[in-house]
């Protein structure tokens, strides 16, 4: 065993360049074990671990720096980096983190979970050691589908014809979380399928010292054969446009080889200015059910089944056990994303108008099925978030009723384009914001906390949540009619089967749920529910509870705010989102220009600080967002007023 006695990248520089392979099993299968029991990100991590041995191997990265766009890609750097003895803490509360993380050891340089943004933050720390006189390197690891995020290309541009020790490495996989899109890509792709490139280069330089001794014809013989290859190169390799930008390109090269990821590892880092380093890898590499699915386990879940088969790893995922019947029947459980995807399709049929967009995410964004029934009307634009919206707008103008999905927290790249050539225009754009609130296990970077509190700010656009997934499609339904913008966000979480019948939604009017004397809990989405159940523990302790399900952050319900500001003595907004700014704040700058206000309002969520990884529960339950924190906090706060009753 190698890998169990690395403490540091200098213990890997210990080990025999030979053994390195092993190395490289034992790393996969110590990946595929925890990710087994724990969920995370199998498929990134495993196609780079050749590269990452070898970079560490080559490089000082407690002195040089090392990013990892998007993030995905890091359980192979935590396993060289001192954080074996922990790895098995993956994504648990309070344990590692699935991502890079500033806060978890010096060789993390930035705490990533987007895409594309990596080659900016190099280039910045490349330009700050010029300034300071360094001469650290700096290498940047990107993949294929987040190259082509618009800030990547703004990197690549600034970073070209500068004297920047910068090395920049494409891996090329042909995956994000699915398929990856664009002209680029299909590129690359290209280039992957061939090796006409690669081979010819290679045979070039066996040829050269010989064809060069050969009297008199030597010398132009070489030189035909090296203009032949640029031919070739300039015909398959994107080459043409780093050069013209300024990087050195070198590829294409096997990301599996370790012994030639080496030799031109080294090779590369002798030379001066900005690089381009091109591999390809394979996602999943070692995993079958990987290698032959990269997206069913570009996020593995637990309670799948390991077992070797010719010496590669399957993964297989374990039936559940036969229902049992039994006197009590159990509603069959939900999630949002499928209530969703169910209700999409099913007004796709109706509306020939339905479009649907997704950036790089089919199937987190619920939306396969769309695809493979309206082909022509889904577009995938790749990890593109500020075009995508921007497209979406511009589908409006043909009379198209375009759907944006995406995760709440990747909708904040493209805030301006919300403004400018959303709301601005007025274009009835439907965002549907999957991820809204506590991502779970993904922790900082995934959770949607700051939709509300952004969107909030720009006029014009209709805010909306669900309490389950029978209300997400009736909110679907009632904004396809809407002349504006709306956005509509949901949870990652389960729901009961949209069976239900559900009230008439109307613009800026809320729910009343259950009716009570004491103190209004006035909920946001999915903490309808969570507040539902409060009010029965807080009936148990002799505080009779209102409940109302908001539905709309924007517009508030003006009448019923006016009710329960002169009704109760204690109103609490409650909401699964950051509290500056959110839906709380936007009951308090209401309560505030009401002269007639009695009420104390005191708005529960996320306090005014990042949150890391845990089960979505233990994050509620953490954040006072549970039904006991709920109970516990009213109950502070009513034993602290003389008056439980209502005001006179």
């Amino acid at each position: 065993m190698y890998l169990e006695n690395i403490r540091s990248p200098a213990d890997l520089k210990k080990i025999n360049p030979e053994k390195l392979p092993t190395l490289a099993q034992e790393i996969r299968e110590k990946i595929l074990q925890t990710v087994l029991a724990n969920g995370g990100h199998l498929g990134s991590g495993m196609g780079v671990v050749e590269l990452t041995i070898a970079l560490h191997y080559l490089y000082d990265f407690g002195r040089d720096r090392l990013f990892l766009d998007t993030g995905h890609q890091c359980y192979p750097h935590k396993l060289l980096t001192g954080r074996f003895d922990q790895f098995h803490t993956l994504r648990t509360r309070h344990g590692i983190s699935g991502f890079p993380n500033i806060d978890e050891s010096e060789f993390d340089q930035m705490t990533s979970g987007h895409a594309g943004t990596a080659i900016s933050m190099g280039l910045g720390a490349c330009q700050g050691e010029l300034l300071a006189g360094g001469d650290r390197h700096t290498v940047v690891v990107v993949g294929d589908a987040s190259i082509v995020s618009g800030i990547s290309f703004e990197a690549l541009n600034a970073a070209g014809h500068t004297n920047q020790n910068l090395l920049v490495i494409l891996n090329a996989n042909e995956q994000s979380i699915g398929k990856t899109t664009g002209a680029f890509a299909r590129t690359l792709s290209k280039v992957r399928m061939s090796k006409l490139y690669t081979g010819a280069l290679e045979g070039v330089h066996r040829m050269e010292g010989m064809i060069k001794n050969i009297p008199v014809i030597g010398e132009k013989v070489d030189k035909g054969l090296h203009q032949l290859v640029e031919q070739v190169k300039h015909a398959l390799v994107p080459e043409t446009m780093f050069e013209e930008l300024g990087f050195r390109y070198f590829g294409v090269y096997d990301g599996h080889d370790l012994a030639g990821l080496l030799d031109v590892l080294k090779t590369v880092k002798e030379q001066p200015g900005v690089k381009v380093l091109h591999v390809n890898t394979v996602k999943g590499k070692g995993v079958q059910g990987c290698e032959s699915d990269p997206l069913a386990m570009h996020g593995a879940k637990p309670g799948q089944k390991l077992f070797l088969d010719n010496d590669k790893c399957v993964v297989e995922k374990v039936s559940p056990p036969p229902a049992t019947t039994t006197k009590k029947s159990v509603a069959k459980k939900y999630d949002y994303a499928k209530c969703f995807s169910e209700v999409v399709v099913e007004e796709a049929e109706k509306s020939p108008e339905i479009v649907t967009i997704t950036a790089g995410m089919p199937d987190g964004a619920g939306l396969v099925p769309f695809r493979d029934k309206f082909p022509d009307r889904f577009f995938n634009v790749g990890i593109a978030e500020q075009h995508a919206v921007a497209f979406g707008s511009g589908l409006t103008l043909a009379g198209r009723k375009p759907v944006f999905v995406v995760y709440a927290t990747f909708l904040q790249r493209g805030y301006d384009q919300v403004f400018q050539e959303v709301a601005l225009q007025r274009n009835p754009l439907i965002m549907m914001l999957s991820h809204g609130g506590l991502a779970g296990e993904d922790g900082a970077t995934h959770h949607g906390l700051f939709d509300i509190s952004s969107l909030r700010t720009i006029p014009g656009i209709t805010l909306m949540a669900p309490r389950d997934g029978a209300e997400l499609q009736e909110m679907f339904r009632f904004a396809l009619n809407q002349r504006g913008p709306v956005a509509i966000r949901y949870p990652k979480a389960s729901t009961a089967a949209p069976t239900r019948a559900v009230q008439r939604i109307e613009t800026g009017r809320a729910e009343i749920l259950r009716e009570g004397a004491d103190v209004a809990l006035l909920a946001y989405g999915a903490m309808a529910d969570v507040a539902l159940k409060a009010a029965e523990k807080l009936e148990q302790e002799g505080v009779d509870c209102l409940v109302v399900n908001a539905r709309f952050a924007r517009p508030l319900d003006d009448r019923l705010l006016r009710r329960l500001m002169t009704k109760f003595r204690l109103v609490l907004p409650i909401e699964e989102g950051a509290l500056a700014g959110g839906f709380g704040s936007g009951v308090l700058e209401w309560a505030a220009r009401f002269e007639s206000t009695t009420a104390r309002v005191f708005p529960l969520g996320v306090p005014d600080r990042f949150i890391e990884h845990g089960k979505r529960d233990e994050l509620l339950a953490e954040l006072g967002l549970s039904p006991d924190g709920i109970k516990n906090t009213v109950l502070k706060l009513t034993s602290e007023s003389s008056h439980l009753r209502t005001a006179p």
